[in-house]
């Protein structure tokens, strides 16, 4: 059967479709584009299920990293001896994001060249040496040079767990699971914030912090072995016969054929071409990949970042330690995940996009209004308190997760890698100048006005994904691509 498939591509390559309408006909029965055949239902969710669990680890290494400064910059910066440096302290927090972008740029074009097992054991690897170096720095310059690898590997693992959990999961439960990434992201950031609390009071612990992350790191590049490859990835390579035992493995043996044949409907040839940077940015595929860039800057410019940066500091206005202020915003931010993963499939990616971000309008909006002056001071905190936590809830549940999904379910299976790597190099940069201009803002406007702009970006998201965002639930990678994409 392998070697039928074999032949098949090559056939298909050489531009015939004769073999397409044959394969049909020998079915015996008509498949939907979901993959599915009508008198077998889904597939079971269980078999990829697993592949899915070792995917987040990426995520869960992400949400670990950007939290785990958090409880051991005054500690690191105490033994490196930089204490009272902000310009030092906001390099270590901050070098990650040049790290990130360089990672995110190349993903693509790793991607392509060596697949997704071999792209993630990459991504685990930096992650894996910067965590050692940071762990045994001596000097602000061994923690600068290990935030950096680890920075490389953050920018490589979202685009990597996106676009595999977009690839190997059956159509219907696709949103569930690209929510886990978004909760492993959340529990990364609860763990290190819990692995982090004794680096005040205990001498070195920070050090422990960073060699644990090597954990779960480790476990990804091994697990990754065993895994399957994207049988999307392999068909690209002309290597129909392991594409049908992937599939076999992910959707199991009475798929096989309907998965294959949506394939060969699907894919119009030139895969193994090279996708220039020309292509995607003015090409016929320019306006995918501008709602991609854009979203993916509006959900920066939504002001989540800053909103994290900032939470310690309003709940310490409250009476709140720190400590309680950040398992606050975890707790939150992990309820908004789980919710995303029940809702994700039933409501839909676009319900979700806009509920989120309407949602962040209101909350940012209580938080414009408690730096107002129509606010009693009694009630000022408790405002800006709730109105941070609905903020992080909202943002969880749609804003957070969804765009990733949302867009490498849309991209053609040719620019897909490549694409999502254009649009997250987008995020980091906004997130980068973000960061990097929050306190300065603040310090020149004033928490009213700052808070009034991050509300109109996220109005106007709610615009731009009502007018241009597509649904995609349900439907097969090579359905949307066939009937959402407009032909060439």
């Amino acid at each position: 059967m392998r070697g039928r498939h074999a032949d098949a591509y090559s056939m298909y390559k050489r531009g015939t479709r004769d073999y397409i309408n044959a394969y049909d006909k020998e079915q015996g029965s008509v498949r939907s584009l979901n993959g599915v055949s009508k008198e077998i239902g889904n597939p079971s969710w269980k078999r990829s299920f697993l592949y899915i669990l070792v995917a987040s680890l990426a995520s869960l290494l992400y949400g670990y990293h950007l939290g785990v400064i958090n409880e051991t910059l005054q500690s690191i910066s105490n033994d490196l001896h930089f204490n009272g440096n902000t310009m030092a302290e906001g390099l270590v927090v901050s070098i990650c994001l040049g790290g990130g972008f360089l990672g995110s740029t190349f993903s693509g074009l790793i991607v392509d060249r060596v697949g997704f097992r071999r792209a993630f054991q990459l991504c685990a690897l930096p992650m894996i040496i910067g965590s050692s170096m940071s762990a045994t720095a001596k000097n602000l310059w061994g923690m600068l040079l290990g935030r950096l690898f680890v920075g490389t590997g953050m920018g490589l693992g979202p685009t990597l767990a996106a676009l595999y959990v977009t690839e190997v999961s059956p159509a219907y439960v696709r949103g569930t699971y690209g929510s886990f990434t978004q909760i492993a992201t959340s529990l990364g950031l609860m763990s290190s914030l819990l692995i982090g609390f004794p680096a005040k009071g205990t001498e070195g612990w920070w050090r422990i912090c960073f060699w644990v992350s090597a954990v779960p790191a480790a476990l990804l590049a091994l697990f990754m072995q065993f895994s399957p490859e994207s049988p999307h990835w392999l068909f690209k390579k002309g290597r129909a016969a392991d594409a049908e035992a992937a599939f076999e493995k992910l959707l199991g043996g009475p798929y096989v054929k309907g998965a294959m044949a949506e394939l060969l409907k699907s894919e119009r040839g030139g895969e193994a071409e090279t996708v220039k940077l020309s292509e995607l940015l003015f090409g016929h595929h320019r306006k995918v990949v501008f709602i991609g860039s854009t979203l993916f800057a509006l959900q920066q410019l939504s002001g989540i970042n800053a909103v994290f940066f900032f939470s310690s500091t309003v709940f310490k206005s409250a009476g709140v330690s720190s400590q309680s202020a950040n398992i606050c915003v975890g707790i939150a931010n992990f309820l908004g995940s789980f919710a995303a993963l029940l809702l994700m499939d039933k409501l839909g990616r676009k319900v979700l996009l806009i509920g989120s971000f309407s949602g962040m309008v209101v909350a940012m909006g209580l938080q414009a209004a408690s730096a107002s002056s129509l606010v009693s001071s009694s009630n000022e905190v408790y405002l800006s308190v709730g109105g941070m936590l609905l903020f992080v809830l909202a943002f969880s549940v749609g804003a957070g997760p969804v765009p990733s999904l949302l867009l490498s379910e849309m991209f053609p299976g040719r620019i897909r890698a490549k694409a999502m790597s254009v649009c997250l190099a987008s995020h980091w940069v906004v997130n980068f100048f973000v960061g990097l201009l929050f306190l300065r803002l603040l310090e020149q406007i004033g928490p009213l006005v700052l808070n009034a702009i991050f509300a109109t970006f996220c109005l106007l998201a709610v615009i731009f994904v009502k007018r241009n965002v597509l649904e995609t639930k349900g439907k097969s990678l090579q359905e949307i691509e066939m009937t959402l994409l407009p032909p060439e």
